[in-house]
């Protein structure tokens, strides 16, 4: 899986329109886990929030969701202000076993609002907590353990009321899609779209996580456009994908890539930071650049 740019939509502009209309209201934000990674925390040294935030508005997103190292309250909102960015998102992932939502559920969702609001932040994006028994299955989910009939109950009115609470402070609850959690495959998508209230509750399409899990962007957003609040625009790599298809690989974190591949410019009339963005996008354009054996396009 690689990085997750996000897109807030208003639920009026999730409609199809004149595809140069929506580029033009759509509000590009970043998800800065390429600089401290949530999930591999050993990648690389921790970037200073103040770091990160300068290269985000640098490189022109209008906003950024909540990462890792960020202050909270007034600290970030002042951060965020300075230079011209908001906070488009607060991300949340919720702990849920069969049964339904665990007992701590809904104070880690009020407290994840309560936050959101207090730096002037926009969308609360709700998931669920990944389990051991689902993460067997990542990529071949269509028969992994599902939530139980009061399971999908439970989980419905924690969201209902959880989006409520969120309306109330003029903010939008969207539920993320993720790998490796019981909502994972679009039937399970269309049923907890089924257990909550359309006005409550709206849709953060991961489109990454959607096609790991068995689905078709385009057509869920068919299905759902009318809950379609936020996206996660992110791409999947086509080996890790069909090693978990297949069983060679199991579990979520198996497939994040690993290795280095080092780019090494000793000088550049460029700024430093210029130039290595450079040399990353050269690097991944031709090992994505398909090739006869002589170096030419097949």
């Amino acid at each position: 899986m690689t990085g997750r740019p996000v897109m807030s939509m208003r639920r009026s502009e999730s409609q199809y329109g004149d595809r140069a209309d929506i580029a033009a209201r759509a509000r590009i934000g970043v998800v800065p886990i390429i600089w401290n990674n949530a999930d591999l925390g050993d990648l690389g040294p921790p970037v200073p929030p103040g770091t990160v935030l300068d290269e985000i508005a640098r490189l022109g997103y209008a906003g950024t969701q909540f990462g890792v190292g960020f202050p909270n309250g007034d600290q970030l909102a002042a951060l965020l202000a300075a230079r011209g960015l908001r906070l488009a998102e607060l991300y949340v992932s919720l702990p849920c076993d069969r049964s339904g939502p665990r007992p701590a559920a809904a104070e880690l969702g009020s407290a994840a609002l309560r936050d959101l609001d207090a730096a002037g932040g926009e969308i609360l994006v709700v998931a669920l907590e990944q389990t051991p028994d689902r993460d067997q299955r990542v990529g071949r989910a269509h028969d992994a353990p599902t939530l139980t009939d009061d399971g999908w109950r439970g989980l419905g009115a924690l969201l209902d009321r959880l989006g409520a609470q969120t309306a109330e402070l003029g903010r939008t609850l969207a539920f993320h899609n993720h790998a490796a959690t019981y909502v994972e495959t679009p039937a399970e998508l269309d049923r907890l779209m089924e257990a909550t209230s359309p006005t409550r509750v709206g849709l953060c399409l991961d489109v990454g996580h959607a096609t790991l899990g068995g689905g078709d962007p385009v057509s869920i957003i068919q299905r759902h456009g009318n809950r379609l609040a936020h996206v996660h625009l992110k791409d999947v790599a086509a080996e890790p994908l069909r090693a978990l298809r297949e069983g060679e690989l199991t579990g979520f974190e198996a497939a994040l890539h690993d290795g280095w591949l080092m780019v090494e410019q000793d000088t550049s009339w460029e700024p430093p930071s210029e130039a290595a963005a450079i040399g990353r996008s050269v690097l991944e354009a031709m090992l994505r650049w398909p090739a006869d054996g002589k170096g030419r396009r097949s």
